[in-house]
């Protein structure tokens, strides 16, 4: 079975076992979405009814692709300008293509989030465990420095040719 997906303004035509280059989908490899912007769906030479379709893939990895060379000029202007440029990519390996309840389940990030405040929360107590110094009085400009330092030498006076 095949489908064709819309993601990042762009249409691919995918089966099981395909892998594809997309615009950055936010995760981290090994993570599973599913995606289900899809405008076509197929069983060989039948076109099927797409409503109710997902397709799950697996993220491979994070990738950027190949450096476009922007260049600019404007003749007779002396007017050159050069840029590149690089998108960001995810790399997919589309798992399945199906319905919605026999798709593959999303992975969610949640035991990455309840993992990080288990993490702040030993670390809390052993900054709460040392004791903080008390700042130190600031102390204040002498009198007597300002009266230490000597008068600025006074510059001569250019002299004047009679």
């Amino acid at each position: 079975m095949f489908a064709i997906v819309r993601t990042g303004g762009k249409q691919y035509r995918v089966a099981a076992g395909d892998k594809i280059a997309v615009e950055k989908i936010e995760g981290e490899a090994g993570d599973t979405v599913s995606l289900g912007d899809i405008l076509l769906a197929g069983d060989g030479g039948e076109v099927k009814d797409a409503k109710g379709l997902v397709v799950s893939a697996e993220i491979i990895a994070q990738t950027r692709g190949e450096k476009v060379i922007v260049f600019k000029k404007r003749r007779r202007h002396n007017y050159r300008r050069r840029n590149g440029h690089r998108q960001s990519l995810t790399l997919l390996r589309i798992l399945a293509v199906g319905d919605a309840k026999k798709a593959a389940p999303k992975k969610e990030a949640a035991p990455k989030a309840e993992a990080a405040p288990a993490a702040e929360a030993k670390a809390a107590p052993a900054k709460e465990a040392a004791p903080k110094k008390a700042a130190a009085p600031k102390k204040e400009a002498a009198p007597k420095a300002e009266a230490e330092k000597k008068p600025a030498a006074k510059k001569a006076a250019p002299k004047k040719d009679a």
